[in-house]
C-alpha cells in the first residue's frame, strides 16, 4: 500500500488532470466547432443560420485573451468569404492568422495599444452596410483590451478608473458597469455602430451566469446598467474621494440627464443583432466531472457560480472536504467536488498574487492535517492577478511543510502575498497562456485513506 506521500502525490497529479480537462473542452476551436458549422453557402452558428451569399461584406471584429484562437477557427469556417477583421489580444496571447489583423493590448489594465485597436474596430463595424455581416468575436479580458474612452476622458484617468475598481474588490459586474459608462464602444455601442448590418456575437463567457451584458461590458447587447448604478458603486466602495475629477463630471452628468445612456432594451438596432455563447464555466466544469469519474471519483459540481469574498468561498470548500473525509457526505471517497466562479480579493498589501492563489493558501489552512485531501484553484486563462502562474495546489500537508521551510501563512495573507509562498513549496500551477477564459476552476480531491468507514 503507498505511504501518504505517495499517495497525496497521484491524487495531486489526477486534481491537475482534471483541471486540463476542464480547459480542453473550452479551447476556442473546438468551443467554435461546436457551436458554428458551414454547410456549402450557409453558416450555421446555434440556432442561427446565415445564407453567405446574401453578404456582399463579411467582417470580424473582437477582443479578448481567446480572441486569437476564436479568430482562426472563424478564418477556417469562412474561408474565401471575409473581407477583413480586427481583433485585440493581451501580450503573448498572438497567433498566426491569414486575413484578419491582429493587435496585442495591455490587460487588466488597458493601455494606447488596446484604444488605437478599439477605434480601428469600431470604425470597421461602422463601415459595415446593410448587406454586410459583422461576427463579433468575444472573450474574457475584451472590457479591458477594447478601451476607447468617451470624449473628455483620457485613457490615463481610465486606467486609474480600473486599477481603483481592480483594488477594491469589485466584481465584475460592478467594474463593467462602470467601464461601460466611460466607453465609447461598450454598453451596445458597438451593435449601433454596426446597424444596419447583420450582427452575430460569438461569444466565450468568463461571467457568473453567462450575462451577456456584462461579458466583455457587452459591446453588442442592450445595456441593462445606468449611471445610477455607477453612483451607487462608487458609494459602496468608497471611491469618491480617488476617482480623477472627469470621470466623475461623466457620471453625474450623466445622472443628470446631461449626456446620453447607454443603448438599452428596445433600441431598434438591436434587432439584427444575435449571441452565442460557445463555451462557459459550466462547460468546463462538466469536463472536468466527467475526467474525474473516469479516473474512478465519485464526482459532483458544487456550482458554477461561486462569487464573494474569497477567503470564505475557500473555508467552504475546506469544510466540504472535512465532511467528506467525516461522514462521506455529499459524496463518499474517492471523492471530486467541483466549482467554478470568480471570487474577489480586496488588496490591503504590498504582496505578489491572485485570487487563486489566495484561495488555495486559505484552504491550506483549512484542511491542515486532513490527510489525503488536495484542492487545486486556478484561472482558465492561464494567468492570476498579475503573476506567471495560473494558481496553485495545497493537500492537507501543505501547512506542515510551509512551517518546516520558515514560511508564515497569515503573513503572507495579510501582505496579499501568496505567490512566493507557494513558488518556495514548489505548488505554484503554471500552464502558460491558454487562450481561453471561462473562470476559475477548484478541483477538491479526497482519497479513499482519509474515511472513517
Amino acid at each position: 500500500m503507498p505511504d501518504s506521500s505517495e499517495s497525496l502525490t497521484h491524487l495531486r497529479q489526477q486534481a491537475e488532470a482534471i483541471f486540463r480537462a476542464g480547459l480542453e473542452a473550452v479551447e476556442p476551436a473546438a468551443a467554435i466547432g461546436r457551436h458554428c458549422h458551414r454547410n456549402r453557402a450557409v453558416l450555421v452558428a446555434g440556432d442561427n443560420r446565415y445564407d453567405l451569399t446574401r453578404f456582399r461584406n463579411i467582417y470580424v471584429v473582437g477582443a479578448g485573451k481567446a480572441a486569437a484562437p476564436m479568430a482562426a477557427a472563424v478564418e477556417m469556417l469562412l474561408k474565401e468569404r471575409l473581407t477583413a477583421g480586427m481583433v485585440t489580444v493581451k501580450y503573448g496571447h498572438s497567433a498566426p492568422l491569414n486575413q484578419i489583423h491582429i493587435a496585442e493590448a495591455g490587460h487588466p489594465v488597458p493601455d494606447d495599444s488596446g484604444a488605437r485597436a478599439a477605434a480601428r474596430i469600431l470604425e470597421m463595424a461602422s463601415r459595415a452596410g446593410p448587406d454586410d455581416l459583422v461576427i463579433c468575436l468575444i472573450s474574457g479580458g475584451a472590457s479591458a483590451l477594447m478601451p476607447l474612452p468617451v470624449t473628455g476622458i483620457t485613457l490615463a484617468e481610465k486606467q486609474a478608473v480600473n486599477r481603483l475598481l481592480l483594488a477594491c474588490g469589485a466584481d465584475i459586474h460592478e467594474m463593467n458597469t462602470v467601464r461601460k459608462h466611460l466607453s465609447a464602444i461598450k454598453g451596445g455601442q458597438l451593435a449601433r455602430a454596426a446597424h444596419p448590418a447583420t450582427l452575430l456575437s460569438l461569444i466565450l463567457s468568463d461571467v457568473v451566469g453567462d450575462d451577456l451584458d456584462v461579458i466583455g461590458s457587452g459591446p453588442t447587447v442592450a445595456d441593462t446598467t445606468t449611471f445610477a448604478d455607477c453612483i451607487d458603486i462608487i458609494a459602496r466602495y468608497h471611491l469618491a474621494g480617488d476617482l480623477p475629477g472627469p470621470v466623475t463630471a461623466r457620471i453625474r452628468a450623466g445622472l443628470a440627464g446631461k449626456v446620453p445612456e447607454t443603448p438599452k432594451p428596445g433600441e431598434a438596432f438591436f434587432a439584427r443583432s444575435l449571441q452565442v455563447v460557445v463555451g462557459s464555466n459550466l462547460e468546463a466544469a462538466r469536463a472536468a466531472m466527467d475526467r474525474a469519474r473516469t479516473m474512478g471519483f465519485n464526482a459532483l459540481i458544487l456550482s458554477t457560480m461561486i462569487t464573494g469574498d474569497t477567503a470564505a468561498a475557500a473555508q467552504l470548500h475546506g469544510a466540504i472536504a472535512r465532511e467528506v473525509v467525516r461522514s462521506g457526505l455529499p459524496v463518499p471517497p474517492p471523492a471530486c467536488i467541483i466549482s467554478g466562479g470568480e471570487t474577489t480579493v480586496a488588496v490591503t498589501g504590498s504582496g505578489t498574487g491572485g485570487r487563486n492563489q489566495e484561495f488555495a493558501l486559505h484552504a491550506a489552512l483549512a484542511i491542515a492535517g486532513a490527510g489525503e485531501v488536495v484542492i487545486l484553484s486556478a484561472g482558465t486563462d492561464g494567468t492570476d492577478g498579475p503573476t506567471d502562474a495560473a494558481g496553485a495546489m495545497v493537500d492537507g500537508e501543505t501547512i506542515r511543510r510551509a512551517k518546516a521551510l520558515g514560511l508564515d501563512p497569515h503573513g503572507s495573507l495579510a501582505q496579499n502575498d501568496s505567490y512566493p509562498f507557494f513558488r518556495a513549496l514548489g505548488d505554484l500551477l503554471i500552464t502558460g497562456p491558454t487562450c481561453t477564459n471561462v473562470m476559475d476552476l477548484r478541483i477538491v480531491l479526497v482519497g479513499n485513506a482519509t474515511h472513517d468507514a
